[in-house]
């Protein structure tokens, strides 16, 4: 059998009279305040699509890959694709063709699923070069799920049109004016074995100095060590 409803109301709790009860004093209340408001307020209502919003340097719309000097960035890390929580970067790296590039790898092809991305940013915060970065662009339309499938034609955005995320970037990592400002560090890009200063040390150990890797000859490893170039017999 249910029991009866025990009436929880405090003592001193006002009571509602008439037209409170009713509600419809309230209502018009706030109808007058809103047509108040309507009347005497600017607008700032955006007639989209006429009218495109013009996001902060701080949004996050899709991720693109940066630009430099007609060939991206990205040196291939993969880091971007294993910090990604949904799994919407797939890449595949390639040695570059160019003896005299300093990038060592560069993406032989890069995709990014848009129907996957839900715009985190850890892409943007892991990558070490500033290789891909959010942008301001948010107005995604697809007609069918290959449209969302965008790769490097699509991705390559050139430096110039993202100097405002990246400005935005270098403020961002450094809270503190009047710390030694945070810049990202163009030889960054240089990621060959030569210049490393854990390699002089090895040198200075007794370790023979290594030649950039696109002049050095590749030796088979049963033959020779990279490191060395001796003999693993002779490593023993």
């Amino acid at each position: 059998m249910a029991g009866i409803p025990k009436n929880t109301k405090p003592d001193n709790e006002r009571e509602l009279n008439l037209a409170e009860r009713l509600y419809l004093p309230e209502i018009f209340k706030g109808l007058a305040y809103s047509f108040k408001k309507l009347i005497k307020e600017p607008q700032y209502t955006t007639e989209y699509p006429d009218e495109l919003w013009d996001p902060p340097d701080s949004y996050r719309g899709r991720p693109v890959l940066v630009e430099e000097d007609g060939k991206p960035r990205c040196v291939s890390c993969n880091l971007c694709a294993k910090a990604c929580p949904p799994m919407a970067i797939s890449m595949q790296s390639k040695e570059t063709d160019d003896p005299a590039s300093p990038q060592e790898r560069e993406p032989a092809w890069f995709e990014i699923n848009m129907l996957r991305c839900i715009y985190c940013g850890f892409c943007e915060e892991v990558c070490p070069e500033e290789a891909i970065v959010m942008s301001k662009e948010y107005d995604l339309t697809f007609q069918d799920r290959n449209e969302a499938l965008f790769g490097l034609d699509r991705l390559l955005v050139p430096v110039e049109r993202l100097k405002d995320r990246l400005q935005y970037l270098e403020d961002y990592k450094n809270p503190q004016e009047e710390a030694a400002p945070w810049q990202h560090a163009e030889d960054n890009n240089l990621h060959s074995l030569k210049d490393r200063h854990h390699l002089e040390q090895l040198v200075a150990g007794g370790m023979e100095a290594l030649e950039n890797t696109h002049l050095r000859e590749e030796t088979p490893i049963a033959k020779a060590n990279t490191w060395t170039g001796r003999a693993p017999e002779e490593n023993d």
